[in-house]
């Protein structure tokens, strides 16, 4: 079950971080154009939002179900704390989980918008807010942070 979840969650990143891409140049092209919040708009919305709640389960189900966490958990509780056994442990996980509420609330707010003009500036606001934190803290091979391949199997 591991590998399987730890296939799923890095191929899904791709979506997720292709969805909010979509999502932020609808946005900004919306607001550049000024043109109504079509129901293509709303889709795009709701769909990245999708996306990034299961891309949260399958990273939930990977950090309790991975080996790797356990030990790097153990070493925070040790002596042997490390910069990688910190940002798996820690900081990729409370993150990426303030990344997805991040994205929830800009996809709520930009719904709830009176003007197409509001929901577009919202969703520019708050998904582009969330992606630069995702940017950062995804393990990405030139990480300084920690060091991953652009996909794991």
């Amino acid at each position: 079950m591991y590998a399987t979840v730890l296939t799923l969650h890095s191929a899904f990143r791709w979506l997720v971080l292709l969805s909010l891409i979509h999502a932020i140049f609808r946005a900004w092209s919306g607001l550049a154009a000024g043109r109504p919040f079509t129901k293509t708009d709303d889709a795009v919305r709701h769909w990245t939002a999708t996306l990034a709640h299961v891309q949260l389960l399958l990273g939930m189900a990977l950090y309790f179900s991975s080996p790797v966490v356990r030990a790097n958990l153990a070493s925070l509780r040790g002596t042997g704390v490390t910069l990688d056994a910190a940002f798996f442990a820690v900081l990729h996980p409370l993150l990426m989980l303030v990344s997805v509420v991040v994205i929830t609330i800009g996809s709520a707010l930009a719904k709830r918008r009176p003007t197409p003009r509001e929901q577009f500036q919202t969703m520019l606001v708050w998904y582009g807010g969330a992606l630069l934190s995702i940017f950062l803290f995804i393990p990405w091979p030139f990480s300084p942070l920690a060091s991953r391949a652009f996909f794991r199997t």
